[in-house]
């Protein structure tokens, strides 16, 4: 049978998206599968479904590239966004996710004319238990130096709601990723400390409202971008001092973002402000568990993104590569 699937992406965070009314219409562990194979038309990060739901305008289910599933995807939930606003023909939306229903709402463009969407990221805890993770007993780990992960990188464990472990680094630990991409493959695969695996982002500080941002994700490695990573690196560095704005620019491999972070006591409201594209539109035959490509429709929009690129290459050439 012929279906439609749109190619999409949040700061170079890359997806396929299909909406349907049958949440069991296919196998969408091995369709993803089989979707984000780096030789299969480049490849995705995931695949987000737009599902009916009876609390909110839609649904949106996240399956990684591996075929687990995520609880929350703040690039992929500004790609729904758009994709729901602009069937209803609203402004706002509100979308349900795994753990929390989640406003969203179409934004004046960052840059040039690039669709671009705000999205709320929920629930914050920095509890151990919500990621769930253990350490020597602890019920928090807040900019803490852990000998076993490093003897100089301070972490932060948060949930919001997928799981991160956020380490404010040095210029050295972004110009190579070694320690980074070591530590993450320990956390990922059979460990002591994160059962269930966690996403592990850098952040190097560049000025006092700006910071960059590389992650390895659960379930796919190093990425563009992680909305949620972003997201929670932004507000790990409000609370530590490492930034003192409440809106903060988020660069990453992949693009850059806006995080707004707002603090009352042990209350945080964040929302994720970025990019939408949609690059192209595909036709795929799908019978049983054997999937092809009948056509794929490029769109202009990645070419206007393209020139977002070149200016995140300028501000970051002096340590990204």
């Amino acid at each position: 049978m012929e279906r439609t699937f749109l190619k999409v992406h949040g700061s170079g965070n890359t997806f396929y998206l299909y909406n349907t009314e049958d949440e069991t219409e296919f196998n969408w562990v091995e369709l993803t599968k089989w979707l984000c194979k780096k030789d299969n038309h480049h490849g995705a990060d995931g695949l987000l479904l737009v599902l009916p739901s009876k609390s909110a305008d839609a649904k949106m289910r996240v399956i990684n590239a591996d075929g687990s599933e995520a609880s929350m995807c703040g690039n992929g939930l500004r790609c729904v966004a758009r994709f729901v606003c602009e069937k209803q023909g609203k402004e706002e939306a509100v979308i349900e996710t795994m753990k929390a229903n989640l406003k969203v709402r179409k934004e004046f463009p960052l840059f040039e004319e690039i669709p671009t969407y705000a999205v709320e990221i929920s629930p914050v805890s920095f509890s151990l238990t919500s990621l769930p993770m253990v350490y020597k007993g602890q019920t928090e780990i807040r900019h803490q130096v852990i000998p076993e992960f490093s003897q100089t990188i301070p972490y932060t464990a948060v949930s919001v709601p997928n799981p991160h472990l956020i380490g404010i680094v040095e210029e050295r630990d972004i110009k190579d990723n070694t320690h980074q991409k070591n530590l993450a493959q320990i956390l990922n695969g059979e460990n002591d400390y994160c059962i269930d695996g966690v996403n592990v982002s850098y952040v190097f500080p560049m000025n006092n409202d700006t910071i960059f941002v590389r992650t390895f994700e659960r379930g796919v490695g190093f990425t563009n971008a992680c909305g949620t990573a972003m997201t929670a690196s932004a507000l790990v560095s409000r609370l530590n001092g490492i930034v003192d704005q409440d809106i903060i620019t988020v660069f990453n491999p992949g693009g850059f973002v806006k995080c707004e972070v707002k603090i009352a006591g042990d209350d945080y409201k964040l929302t994720l402000i970025g990019n939408a594209t949609i690059t192209s539109s595909y036709a795929l035959d799908i019978s049983g568990n054997e999937f092809k490509v009948l056509s794929c429709h490029e769109t202009q929009e990645q070419k206007i993104y393209e020139k977002c690129l070149e200016l995140v290459k300028k501000e970051t050439a002096s340590f990204a590569s």
